[in-house]
């Protein structure tokens, strides 16, 4: 199998440039660029029971998660970020010579737990705006198949998943995993409060992205009985540490804060957006997510991720055929979208 592909160093990116760590402008990894909540921090200083193991079963925790989704506490489990929550899924339905299905591009994790589990992963690969191709879903389908994973808003192309599309993978009767990773950055409305019609549609959301945790590993996931129970089967018991707890803690009881740090991401989104289209030989595709996926149609993506890299600007590509002409870029502070933008227009002034 292939190793998961991660986000290069920054210190190594900063170092080639000639830079500082500080200096870097990190655009590759779509992490929050204000970070999270003052009272995350505040939490985090005056915690004092780090010499203790947490709770097991996430009592307390999976109450506060109840009270921000709007479900059942019985319906839902946390792990050391979504990445946990998936490999389990895989250790529990997949065995050698079981089929997951792969909508891709997307994100690479579902690839790497499903294949490390001995199963053998069938693409489904997506329309050309990106949409889920539900034909091609049906068609990749034998009795083999155990899981369906959707990224909605998609990583990398920030697109979301449509409610013909998902009752059309759910009416398949597989397991349907929806991954919102991205979700609080869109207008959309969660699939959560579906997973209780649902006896296999399975919602995984995070607080690595739009609360700024990526660092402390959050995530959970909206599950039915007949699944979740499984799952707390395997679920290692300390795997969500107690730092983790805190700040999710803080961070709903300071939620005004965080979603206004949201609001701004999402309307520097908009701003970058308008700028990129503005340059010649970018395609800006439409993203309802913290990123934006965008195509190089005039001269080589390699090259202009290069060249970003010696200015200090980290940004995404990928080895996928039909990501090779294209880099993903988070949407970062005001000043750094500017300086990514002066940063193109020179390439380009350089022949690129």
């Amino acid at each position: 199998m292939a190793p998961y592909a991660p986000p290069e160093d920054p210190e190594a990116i900063a170092a080639s440039a000639g830079l500082p760590r500080e200096a870097l402008i990190k655009l590759d990894a779509n992490e929050n660029p204000y970070g999270a909540s003052p009272l995350v921090r505040a939490a985090l200083a005056d915690f004092a029971g780090y010499h203790l193991y947490p709770d097991p079963d996430q009592r307390a925790l999976r109450a506060l998660l109840a009270r921000y989704v709007g479900v059942d506490a019985g319906r839902l489990l946390a792990g050391n970020g979504s990445d946990e929550l998936i490999d389990l899924l895989c250790r529990i339905y997949l065995e050698p010579g079981d089929e997951v299905i792969d909508c891709t591009p997307t994100f690479g994790m579902y690839r790497f737990s499903a294949e490390f589990c001995g199963a053998q992963v069938l693409e489904a690969p997506r329309t050309s705006d990106w949409s889920i191709d539900v034909d091609a879903v049906r068609s990749a389908l034998t009795r083999r198949t155990k899981l369906v994973f959707v990224a909605s808003p998609n990583n990398p192309s920030g697109n979301l998943l449509d409610e013909r599309a998902l009752i059309a993978l759910l009416d398949t009767g597989r397991i349907v995993v929806v991954d919102e990773a991205y979700i609080e950055f869109s207008e959309r409305e969660s699939w959560c409060g579906r997973v209780d019609g649902h006896s296999n549609l399975v919602v995984l959301r995070t607080f690595s992205k739009w609360a700024g945790l990526a660092g402390l590993r959050l995530g959970y996931g909206v599950f039915p009985a007949d699944v979740l129970r499984h799952l707390w089967k395997v679920k290692p018991p300390f795997s969500v540490n107690l730092a983790a707890v805190a700040a999710v803690r803080a961070t709903l009881s300071d939620l005004p804060s965080v979603e206004s740090s949201l609001r701004r991401i999402v309307e520097e989104r908009a701003r970058m957006a308008a700028e990129l289209a503005e340059i010649d030989g970018l395609r800006v595709w439409p993203s309802c997510a913290n990123f934006m996926l965008v195509e190089v149609e005039r001269g080589l993506a390699s090259d202009l991720k290069e060249f970003l890299a010696s200015r200090g600007i980290a940004v995404r590509a990928y080895g996928h055929p039909r990501l090779r002409g294209a880099i993903r870029i988070s949407v970062g502070l005001p000043e750094h979208t500017d300086a990514l933008v002066r940063a193109i227009l020179d390439w380009r002034a350089r022949g690129g």
